[in-house]
């Protein structure tokens, strides 16, 4: 028992391939409760638990059996097609509450429920090809760097737990998410130009040819893997703050639950990274506002693309 919160199979693996017990989750989330609470609070949370010998899945909506204390926010949820009781973990029971779930992995909103409609910052999510070393990431998210630059801005670096990192931009809370969203397309076509032969804003893997992909579609009531948040991969790597003069001395292979807690003592590594919030150039809006929105623009060339293949087939 802590904090009030039964825990129960502590022993247990976490899962397939994870090496460690599900007892090294709960102590880790709660050695660091302090330092990733503030990445979660008030934020509507999607978790990916891991149950059951089952494959991890994403859960979004609060079972009816999770205890009356948990804060919830109803809200439409457009691919369900239905309303979402969406947690917030804003305290250390909530998420001992999350770990005893087995809910590995903490997939905050980029916005708050105070103000559904204002993203609080900006993600960068630099997406390299299958088995591609991690230096071209690196190499990615520095043109990613020199872009912001080029138009004043500054962001902090994390890996992403996976194969990848996040470039997060705070910005101040009088954009609308129609404007972010227009700014962080503009943000990665610049990085793109910089680099062409490196990099890709593509959103269909076909036309990425082996480049890295600049994804600029997390927005809106999307999220992202929260810093310091564990992933439900072998080993239980974790999303962990780069300095940037660092990037190129890490792996990602280097930040798991088990090496986390005593490499950062008593110091939250994100906090002192994270820039101030910015204001966000009207030029570099104005330059999204010519670019289309990267699904939309994939889901009408998959249709051309099947329509001429349909054409191609009749004339035969």
């Amino acid at each position: 028992m802590r904090d009030g919160v039964a825990l129960t199979s502590l022993d247990q693996p976490l899962f397939a391939g994870a090496g460690v017990a599900k007892r090294a989750l709960v102590d880790y989330l709660d050695a660091m409760s302090d330092r990733i609470l503030p990445e979660l609070r008030d934020r509507p949370l999607s978790v990916i638990r891991a149950t059951g010998g089952q494959r991890p899945f994403m859960q979004k909506h609060v079972p009816d059996t999770a205890p009356a204390w948990i804060a919830r926010l109803p809200m439409w949820a457009e691919t369900s097609q239905r309303m979402v009781s969406y947690a917030l973990c804003n305290d250390r029971r909530t998420l001992l509450w999350f770990a005893n779930q087995r809910a590995v992995e903490y997939h905050p909103t980029l916005v708050r429920a105070d103000r559904l409609d204002r993203m609080t910052h900006l993600v960068l999510d630099i997406d390299p090809p299958a088995d591609a070393p991690f230096g071209v990431v690196i190499s990615a998210a520095l043109v990613v760097r020199e872009a912001l630059a080029g138009v004043g801005l500054e962001g902090a670096v994390k890996t992403s737990g996976a194969k990848g990192v996040h470039i997060v931009v705070p910005i101040r809370r009088d954009v609308s998410l129609d404007d972010a969203a227009m700014a962080t397309r503009a943000i990665a076509a610049r990085a793109e130009l910089l680099d062409p032969a490196a990099t890709t804003t593509a959103f269909l893997k076909s036309d990425r040819h082996g480049k890295v992909f600049l994804d600029a579609t997390r927005t809106g009531g999307a999220t992202v893997v929260a810093v310091y948040s564990p992933r439900a991969r072998p080993g239980v790597p974790v999303s962990f703050p780069v300095a940037w003069e660092d990037l190129e001395r890490v792996s990602p292979q280097d930040f798991t639950i088990e090496t986390v807690p005593a490499m950062i003592g008593d110091s939250d590594p994100w906090a002192a990274a994270l820039p101030a919030p910015q204001h966000l150039p009207s030029e570099l809006v104005d330059e999204g506002r010519a670019i289309p929105v990267p699904r939309i623009a994939a889901m009408h060339e998959g249709k051309r693309r099947a329509a001429a293949r349909r054409a191609g087939h009749t004339d035969h």
